[in-house]
């Protein structure tokens, strides 16, 4: 009887001997299979200690230098501001921390006012700014008892390659108002009409007590109208320009009512003229969301004088734009 149980309590431990080193093993497949589904990708992005925030899970492709936006200096304080003039209007700031305050300059779209919000903060923040031109610029801003520069104008400056160390779609920011047309392009192509200075349309204009005001050309690309007006003053009394109205508006109605008239405001403009010397010319290109007009309808467009009467205005018709140029057949540069 007592070899029987000796017997029994022998198998017993061999059986649980198996039973563990089943486990094990079951434990070690497991935790292969999570490695080859989690991958590290420490060869990209070696660190020291992976608590560290940049250990990345998955194929992760590391940023080089010729990809970033080198930021500018910039020293603020507490008790000065700091203006920066941009090269266009601002549409977009943003500040690091609360560490800084910022704005537009009253009456000036494209002045920013920079100060520090606290005195002597600490470390270093930063600033961005987006522009309606499309440009993005960034700033790197320490705190300075007495900074070097208050006043610093931004150049309108161009992607001119590595010199620069600028990604090439630096300045590929759309903005919403221009759909999927680059600013940067829609600022190039009103600078090659504008130098073009071509007369494509030879019949739209008006011309009253020595003022003659001309639609010079109209031209399309990508969803997007180009007008090339002019302005010549034959005169010896300055033109002042007080504003310029386009609508679209009825035909029977148009000179005397302004009754349904729909108006169509201008995205862009080079080159707008406010005042206009005597015995001078001016030209201005305008571009605006493509439209079309009725049968029944036209665009009128209206000049009106400041502090005076020689107002002027001419009309467009539906013809005349669907007879739009495209800019293809131009230079642009």
């Amino acid at each position: 009887m007592r070899k029987i149980l000796m017997i029994i309590a022998l198998f017993m431990n061999i059986t649980g001997v198996m039973i563990i080193h089943a486990q094990d093993a079951a434990a070690s497949a497991t935790d292969a299979g999570g490695d080859e589904h989690l991958p590290l990708a420490k060869d990209m992005y070696p660190q020291t200690e992976e608590n560290e925030g940049d250990l990345y899970h998955g194929l992760t492709r590391k940023l080089t230098f010729d990809r970033m936006i080198p930021p500018h200096g910039l020293e603020v304080t507490y008790g000065k501001t700091v203006h920066i003039i941009f090269p266009a209007e601002v549409r977009y700031v943003d500040l690091g921390s609360a560490d800084l305050i910022a704005g537009k300059a009253d009456g000036a779209e494209n002045v920013i006012r920079v100060k520090a919000a606290v005195k002597n903060f600490q470390g270093e923040t930063n600033m961005s700014v987006i522009t309606e031109d499309g440009s993005f610029y960034t700033f790197n801003v320490k705190y300075a008892d007495e900074p070097l520069l208050l006043n610093i104008e931004m150049k309108d400056f161009i992607h001119d390659g590595e010199a620069v160390n600028r990604p090439n779609n630096a300045q590929e920011i759309y903005l919403e108002e221009l759909g999927n047309e680059s600013p940067m392009l829609v600022r190039l192509i009103m600078k090659s009409v504008y130098r073009e200075n071509k007369r494509e349309v030879k019949h739209i204009g008006s011309k009253r007590f020595g003022i003659q005001y001309l639609l010079k050309g109209i031209y399309t690309h990508n969803g997007l109208l180009y007008f090339h007006t002019e302005i010549r003053n034959r005169s010896n009394v300055p033109f002042d320009v007080d504003y310029i109205t386009w609508k679209i508006v009825d035909k029977k109605v148009a000179k005397r009512t302004a009754v349904q008239e729909q108006v169509i405001l201008p995205l862009r403009a080079q080159n707008y003229v406010t005042s206009v010397p005597g015995r001078q010319t001016e030209r201005t290109v305008f571009a605006m969301s493509k439209f079309t007009i009725p049968d029944d309808k036209c665009l009128m467009v209206e000049m009106y004088e400041k502090n005076g009467g020689r107002h002027q205005s001419f009309a467009i018709e539906n013809e005349d734009l669907v007879r739009a140029k495209t800019i293809s057949e131009l230079k642009v540069k």
